[in-house]
């Protein structure tokens, strides 16, 4: 059993830390030696294909003055590839922003969104300050994530995603500008609209994007007015002109733990969408997506270069996944991997229940953060922290992509069309498992 003394030092540790420590590295640089820690980190981050270990980048001396001023955690890695002889690297700069609530969860909706919306705003302005160029933002970041609670009035904070000019994927698909872009109302239609006007944090990420000349990812719940205001899970992906290029409804929805997500929106209908993008290929596996291998199959096949995973996830359930899936998923269809989680303890007016035996409480338990990119070789950087915001860049050589399939050939030697029976096969009601079974066992 603990000591007294030992409860209270516990008890007066961060939120969501590690032993007082934000982050595993950290805990790991207190207590290990300089040449042991190396070795630690080696085999926790991995090797990229040419320079050893994802190094540090060293970002201008004001977007560092600023993140300590506003108390968000901001670090920068580069990953690299071979200099190849005739092509010449495709490095972006990328970034992922976790954050937690500003207001509890008490306060009038309005007073909610603003409050984040300007805290959001300051961090994607830093990161504009050091030459970001692709950014993803959490899973339902202008909100607390109260789909614990099944209370419908938290649908309130469900906003208005016009649809690009074109379908998602099709040879047309220009996009649109947002309200705050230039553009006329006219110009806006589709599903998500039927001719309204976006939501506010949609206006305000088409301005951010058009500003800093960066593509920017923002996850929302969408109200699609046009067909009787039903709800989705929403990844609007916005281009460095201030346009909507396109959105990904989050294809898989979880019915686990306080996870009640499908009493808010259902399973989506946009397939595995990749967005090509001034600055590469962008995909959006939205958060309990990454559990499900060929969700991740899907947009590596259409040609995505980073995929992004925007995600809510707490320590009691997902955490000894959470270092894993990405970058299996990066090694295993050879592209960059952005996953992010949000951060803090959001506590709800009413206690609930998720029919787990688990007495009635207030909190989905603790977000911790942790947000980290991964490469194709199976390198990735160290975690943002569990604490508290952060703001994490990496620069990504796109050409690892090709080459780390090259050497690899993981697609090449995927057995595709073995797959599809197999499916085929599975998804019929006459399936039978290819179980061989021991002749010498007795009768079953």
């Amino acid at each position: 059993m603990a000591s007294d003394s030992a409860k209270d030092a516990a008890s007066s540790l961060p939120d969501g830390s590690l032993c007082g420590h934000e982050t595993l590295e950290d805990m790991l640089k207190a207590h290990l030696p300089k040449d042991k820690l190396e070795e630690a980190f080696r085999v926790l981050h991995g090797h990229s294909n040419c320079e050893g270990l994802a190094s540090s980048v060293t970002l201008p001396e004001p977007a560092v003055e600023a993140a300590q001023r506003l108390e968000f955690d901001l670090q920068a890695f580069r990953f690299g590839a071979a200099r190849e002889q005739l092509r010449e690297p495709r490095v972006v700069r990328a970034a992922l922003v976790q954050n937690r609530i500003v207001l509890p969860t008490t306060a009038p909706f309005a007073e909610q969104r603003s409050a984040i919306m300007s805290r959001v705003t300051e961090i994607i302005n830093i990161a504009a300050s050091c030459g970001v160029k692709i950014l993803c933002l959490q899973e339902a970041w202008p909100m607390p994530f109260a789909f614990c609670t099944r209370e419908k009035h938290w649908c309130e904070f469900a906003e208005v995603v016009p649809e690009a000019s074109g379908s998602n994927g099709g040879d047309d698909n220009n996009g649109v500008r947002c309200n705050g872009s230039g553009s006329s109302s006219s110009s806006r239609s589709g599903s998500g609209g039927g001719g309204s006007k976006a939501g506010p944090t949609v206006d305000l990420v088409c301005e951010l994007a058009r500003k800093h000349n960066m593509v920017i990812i923002s996850h929302v719940l969408e109200r699609d007015v046009t067909h009787g205001n039903t709800v989705w899970n929403t990844a609007v992906i916005v281009g460095n002109k201030g346009n909507i290029i396109g959105k990904h409804r989050k294809n898989h929805i979880p019915r686990v733990g306080d996870f009640n997500e499908s009493t808010y929106y259902m399973e989506g209908n946009t397939g595995h969408p990749v967005f090509e993008t001034e600055f590469g290929r962008v995909a959006v596996n939205i958060c309990y997506g990454r559990h499900h291998p060929l969700n991740w199959m899907g947009f590596a096949l259409n040609g995505a270069e980073i995929i992004f995973n925007p995600s809510a996830t707490v320590g009691g359930l997902s955490e000894p996944l959470w270092p894993i899936e990405a970058r299996c998923a990066a090694i295993a269809n050879s592209v960059y991997v952005g996953a992010i989680n949000r951060v803090g303890t959001e506590t709800f007016p009413h206690a609930f229940t998720s029919g787990d035996c688990r007495p009635a409480h207030a909190d989905f338990g603790h977000f911790y953060g942790s947000s980290y990119f991964a490469a194709p070789d199976g390198s990735r950087t160290p975690a943002a922290s569990r604490c508290r915001d952060g703001l994490l860049i990496a620069d990504l050589d796109l050409n690892l992509c090709r080459q780390v399939r090259d050497k690899w050939g993981f697609q090449m030697t995927a057995r595709y069309d073995m797959y599809r029976d197999l499916l085929d096969r599975y998804c019929r009601p006459d399936f039978k498992p290819q179980i061989v079974r021991d002749p010498t066992l007795p009768p079953a």
